[in-house]
């Protein structure tokens, strides 16, 4: 399968903006696969609140700019840049419509 993310970004800010303010795809694996990948867009000012990591995961900004937030701590990061999950509750929060390819093994 091949996947034109620029498309893909596209459209889920699409989604997003015309609905609850965030809009996902799975482009790999599922619940019968350990490695998941989910493009994730969320509009500015939209946050996915906080939660448990389901597992290692890792986070790639696509489009936008986003913080990754854990605890105490928060990480900007802007387009083209990757980020190791932390192993503990972590929310994410949009400063701009932003697209991060969530990768996750189970």
């Amino acid at each position: 399968m091949t996947v034109d993310f620029a498309e893909l970004c596209d459209a889920l800010l699409g989604r997003a903006r015309d609905g609850s303010g965030r809009a996902a795809d799975t482009i790999h694996g599922g619940s019968d696969h350990a490695l998941r990948q989910t493009v994730v867009a969320i509009v500015g000012g939209a946050e996915l609140s906080e939660h448990e990591s389901p597992g290692e995961a890792t986070l790639q900004v696509l489009a936008g700019s986003v913080e990754l937030r854990a605890g105490d701590d928060t990480t900007p990061l802007t387009a083209g840049q990757y980020s190791a999950i932390p192993p503990a509750r972590h929310s994410l929060f949009a400063t701009t419509d932003s697209v991060v390819l969530l990768t996750v093994v189970k």
